[in-house]
Formats: C-alpha cells, structure tokens, sequence
C-alpha cells in the first residue's frame, strides 16, 4: 500500500499499540485482542516498527534484553548470562557483526535497525511483523533479513513483512495483500500476479512512468566545485563539478564514503579540501554557514525521524523552523506569514495532514519526507542534497520525488542526489 494506506495503524493494532474501534481478531484458533504492547508480546507477536524503540545511552545487550529479568537477588544485572543470551540470539540467527557492549548511539542506523530485529526476536515470537525493515539496511543486511524471514516462516511461525520493494515481498511472501486508503483492495498468491497489478491497486490508477525526461545541462553555470575532499577514512580526495539544473548522481555500495560527503558539504564534522558554492570558495563551514538563503545549501538527510524532523511538533513548525525570519520583524512573528508559506508548501507537495497543527510524529512515512522536502525548499537554497530521499517510501511517492527533483532542476536548482535504492 501507499504511505498512509492503513498498513502502519493495522500492525500497531495486532501489536497492541492502537485498540481498533470494531472488528475482531482470532490468533491460535481463540479471539484475540491485546489490550497493550505486553500483552501482545505475551501471547507472541513481535513487532519491528518503523521508528526505532532503542534507548541511545544502553548498550546492544541491555536495549534487546531490555524488561526482561536478569537481575540477581540481590538486585545486579548478571552481566555474563546477559552477554551469553545475546551471543547465543546472535549465532542462532547468523546475526551480523556487531559487539554486544556497544553503546547504541554509536551505532550506524543500518546497525540500529538490526538491534531492533534482534530485540524483537529476543522474545521467541510466535508472530514477527516488519514493517520496513530493510529500509536502513545495505544489500548484505536485507538478503541476512530476507533469509532470516524465510527461516522464521520455515519454522512454522508466522511473518508479516511490509516494504515498498516488490522484489522483497517475492522474495519472501507466499501471499500480498494490498491496502487502500484502508481497507483491503486485493488479495493474491504472490507468483499469480504482476507487479505492475499491485502498484495499480495500491494507487488506485495505472502508473505510467516512474523517472521522468532527462535534459542536458553541460553548458550551464557551475554551481558547486569540489576538489580533494576528504574527512574521515571513508572520503579520501573526492572531485567533482555540479551544475546548475543538473540532477548528479553518486554511486557505490552504501557505506563508502556517501554520508561523509553529504555532511561534508553540509559543514557536519570536520572535513579538507576545497569547495566553491557558485564561484566563491566556502571558508567557514557548518550548517549555519551553509544555510545562507539562495545562495545557500539545504539538505535532505538520511534519516528523517531522527535528523530530519522534531517529531513531537506539528507540520507547521517542522516546516517553518529554519526560516523563521522570513515571517517575522523585530522579534515579531507574523502568523498570517507563517500560514501562508505553510499553506503554499502543503498544497505544492501534497502533504496529507488534517491540519498544519498535526504532529509530524504521527503522519506516514511518505507525507513526513514531504514536510522534510519542504522546510528545504523554504530555506531558498539552490543546491540541494538529497541522501536517499526515497527511503521507504512508496512507489507513488517515489514518482511524486523523482518529478520534484526534475521540476527543480528545470528551475535552475542544482540536485546532488545518491539513493540506496537497487
């Protein structure tokens, strides 16, 4: 299904996150209704969501074991059968590598995300929903979950897997359901029907296209030059030239060096070499630096829950946060200002919220990348950094970016734009 199709609100209903108003469940042959997330992990149904449940300052150990009991009688957490119960979690699933007393805020969010599968395992479920899973994960990590998945269901359990990569649900589904503004619209066995079948129920119409028309740019203006870029051991003497109107690709496997140079550009840690923005050399470097109105440079970042978006505030202030002076004078804010900017830009991007006051917290993965799209594109800058803008989101979705990034760049936008996307 599309992002706000149903599919989040129905696994935090099986999971004991949101009580449905009617209807009726049956799991293991009785009614089922979990009243609360324990409940449903007591009767055996895990859950991956979308929006990692990890404690940053714990370890790995300590978040999958967390609430569970390992504590002597004397009140102190046995920290050898903690680090025996996690080694032995990790064998049996052929985890990846990862150190078990790791803190997990120094973890990469591909990492994170495999933290997050092993804690719900950590339960022995009868039942384990993934919502997005793969989302975070290098091509090595989502062929060990799509594997893992289909071990699980091997075993006679039960996997509910939902992602917007078609190739994934065949990899691992026998059967796909698709929602609709939700409700459910089809049903199939996964090997009778097309993909193109789904996308058109998903969308309720036939997709004609999913990238939109190239154009050349090779005589326009320069934009951003960068030579001998370096930071980290991961970006060593990178080169390259972007010009205005031009969508630039970047390549390599993910973890090579692609979110260096994004933050890099961006002025996050420290970096060397040089970088012109529009035929000036960029002295001073850092976020605020780079966020210098058209002039400027406005980033997309990778994770957009977590370094995209105050998650606990609504639309509007996600939205308007960075440019804050563009609607106020002398210290005063101009509410009639701030509506209208927020006004044009939902109805540009077609951000479905109800109001502009609904928390961001709580729309769809595809409508919080818009509300990032936004506040980027309200800053005026006209080099835009998009790191995998189209993580996790749906095919419609998808399109709707692939076109925006077009539309900009026959605006005159320079676009440096890398995707995890196969």
């Amino acid at each position: 299904g599309e992002n706000g199709a149903g599919k989040s609100t129905f696994i935090q209903i099986l999971a004991g996150a949101v009580r449905p108003d009617e209807g009726m469940i049956n799991f293991d042959g009785a009614p089922f209704r979990a009243a609360n997330p324990s409940a449903a992990q007591a009767a055996g149904i895990s859950a991956v969501f979308q929006e990692l449940s990890l404690i940053p300052d714990l370890t790995v150990e300590q978040n999958i074991w967390f609430r569970h009991e390992w504590r002597s009688p004397l009140r102190m957490i046995r920290r050898k059968a903690l680090r025996e119960k996690t080694l032995e979690l990790f064998a049996r699933y052929a985890f990846p590598a990862i150190a078990p007393d790791q803190e997990v805020r120094r973890l990469t969010l591909a990492d994170r995300q495999v933290v997050e599968i092993a804690k719900a395992l950590a339960r022995d479920p009868k039942v384990l929903i993934l919502d997005e899973a793969t989302s975070s994960l290098a091509p090595r990590e989502t062929e060990w979950l799509l594997g893992l998945a289909t071990r699980f269901a091997g075993e006679g359990r039960l996997v509910i897997y939902i992602s917007h990569r078609l190739q994934e649900v065949r990899q691992v589904a026998k059967r796909v359901t698709v929602f609709r503004n939700g409700q459910t619209v089809a049903a199939h066995d996964t090997a009778s029907v097309s993909d193109d079948e789904i996308i058109t129920e998903m969308l309720g119409r036939r997709m004609e296209r999913l990238y939109p028309e190239r154009r050349d740019t090779a005589t326009a203006k320069l934009a951003l030059k960068v030579r001998g870029l370096s930071a980290g051991s991961r970006l060593r003497d990178v080169d390259f030239d972007l010009r205005e109107g031009e969508v630039l690709g970047v390549g390599g496997l993910q973890g090579h060096g692609q979110r260096e140079l994004f933050q890099a550009l961006f002025g996050i840690g420290k970096s060397r070499g040089s970088i012109e923005l529009w035929g000036r050399e960029m002295t001073a470097r850092g976020p605020r630096q780079a966020l210098t109105g058209r002039d400027g440079i406005a980033l997309v970042p990778e994770d957009r829950r977590g370094q995209g978006l105050l998650l606990s505030k609504s639309v509007r202030e996600n939205l308007t946060l960075a440019v804050i002076p563009r609607f106020s004078s002398g210290g005063i804010l101009s509410a009639r200002r701030e509506k209208a900017l927020v006004a044009e830009m939902m109805t540009f991007l077609r951000i479905k919220a109800k109001t502009p006051d609904q928390v961001a917290g709580t729309l769809s993965g595809g409508n919080q990348q818009k509300v990032v799209f936004g506040k980027m594109l309200l800053t005026e800058a006209r080099v835009l950094l998009l790191f995998d803008p189209t993580r996790g989101v749906d095919v419609g979705t998808k399109g709707e970016i692939f076109t925006l990034m077009r539309d900009l760049a026959a605006k005159g936008y320079a676009i440096l734009f890398y995707s995890s996307d196969q």
